[in-house]
């Protein structure tokens, strides 16, 4: 019994010296593979009765390898911008081409710690083993909804339409002009003054507000007061709102506004100096400045000296380039000068990564032992941030496994002469016979 368990503990090695060198040339294999994670295989004893204290039997060893996955690799930067890899424990979630193509319902998600993704034919962002990039994506003027943190539903595959023309319509214009305080003094012509700004609209096409402002002309003194017609040439030409503007004309305060009184549209944000206008289009805010405050409206001396301009907007452009932030928002870069963001990649944390199910193409799945999952804003909670132009290296150390690899090789071969020896042993059994 005693020698045949020797034998058995010899086998035994054999076996676990053989699963360790497994892991051992699978790491060296993967040493150049980007976002490898290094497998560890560790030997335990075995024992088979217990204490005893006249024969002991040799129950051997038995070995286990698990995939360190919470283990992170350096990170090497790149010439593309959606290179990506996360910067800490957390995870992008991808999912495979194959399912893109098929559109059949929910897709299949996986998480990876790093890839190398470009936009393909169809504009969908993927890397060279099929993986898609998963985002939330964007509202078309660049917010961001609110979305489940505990499901992968909101996720679509990240696509870049490099052919595709948008809009940039004019949200914001700054109106800062000066009126002549004389027209509002007794006795003046009532002259009107006119200026117009021109904005951007929906559909890139240039439009135009008409300001007219007419002066309330008093009897005596001044009356510090104008009337502000807006008309848009999106309407039609129509005037799409009125206002009654007073200004201050106390020490220290003169020119500035006082006042600001609707007659017909929108009322003035007082606290922002805004009024929302509703144009053609849409809203726009015209910021025609605070109350008590420079740089907007002002009504100074004897001259009209018209300022204003859009504070946004262009003509209709085209995606040139894409680049993501700290905070995981993949922006569109255009050829007229604006960005906007147009997705949002999550990080994606389980409470115990090495719990994880592997897959190929250094991918993983959720499973039981990993613990649920949690989206996490990039740079936010314990999952650390997405950066561009970056991929994690392997964490396969070379010179460690070729040393593991030498003590490993050693261990086999004491194994095999452990067998060797029991058999010398049993065949001298064999010749007491003879």
């Amino acid at each position: 019994m005693t020698i045949s368990s020797s034998l058995n503990a010899g086998v035994a090695g054999l076996n676990a010296n053989a699963n360790k060198l497994a892991t051992i040339a699978d790491n060296i294999a993967n040493s150049s593979t980007f976002g490898y994670k290094r497998v560890q295989a560790d030997f335990y004893s075995v024992v088979v009765h217990g204490n005893t204290t006249t024969t002991f039997s040799a129950g051997g060893v038995r070995s286990t390898s698990m995939r360190l996955i919470d283990e992170r690799g350096p990170l090497i930067g790149t010439d593309n911008s959606t290179d990506l890899a996360v910067d800490g424990r957390g995870f992008m979630a991808v999912t495979t081409i194959d399912a893109v193509n098929r559109a059949d319902g929910d897709l299949p998600i996986s998480l990876t710690t790093t890839g190398s993704f470009r936009a393909d034919a169809d504009g969908v962002l993927r890397n060279s083993t099929g993986q898609v990039l998963m985002g939330w994506p964007a509202n078309p003027d660049g917010s961001l909804g609110n979305f489940p943190r505990d499901s992968m539903s909101g996720l679509e595959p990240v696509r870049l339409d490099q052919n595709q023309y948008v809009a940039n319509p004019t949200t914001m214009i700054q109106l800062g002009a000066n009126l002549p305080a004389t027209s509002t003094l007794a006795g003046a012509d009532g002259e009107t003054f006119e200026m117009s700004v021109q904005y951007t609209g929906n559909l890139g096409t240039q439009e135009t507000l008409t300001y007219i402002f007419t002066p309330s002309v008093p009897t005596s003194g001044y009356s510090n007061t104008w009337n502000m017609a807006i008309s848009d040439s999106a309407s039609d030409g129509a005037e799409i709102a009125e206002y009654t503007l007073t200004f201050d004309d106390t020490q220290g305060a003169g020119g500035t506004l006082a006042t600001v009184t609707t007659v017909t549209g929108d009322d003035y944000d007082g606290s922002t100096g805004a009024i929302p206008l509703t144009v053609g289009g849409g809203i726009v805010q015209l910021n025609i400045g605070t109350i008590g405050a420079t740089g907007g409206m002002t009504q100074l001396s004897e001259n009209f000296a018209p300022i204003g301009k859009a504070s946004n907007g262009t003509p209709v452009a085209r995606l040139v380039s894409v680049d993501i932030d700290d905070n995981g928002r993949l922006h569109a870069n255009y050829d007229q000068g604006f960005s906007k963001t147009i997705y949002q990649i999550p990080v994606v944390d389980v409470p115990n990564p090495n719990g994880l199910s592997s897959s190929s193409n250094q991918t993983y799945q959720v499973s039981a032992a990993s613990g649920p999952f949690y989206l996490w804003d990039s740079g936010d909670g314990p999952t650390g941030k997405l950066i561009g132009y970056s991929q994690e290296q392997s964490t396969t150390d070379v010179t460690q496994e070729l040393t593991n690899l030498i003590t490993t090789q050693r261990a086999y071969s004491s194994n095999v002469k452990v067998i060797q020896t029991v058999d010398e042993m049993l065949q001298e059994t064999t010749n007491l016979k003879r």
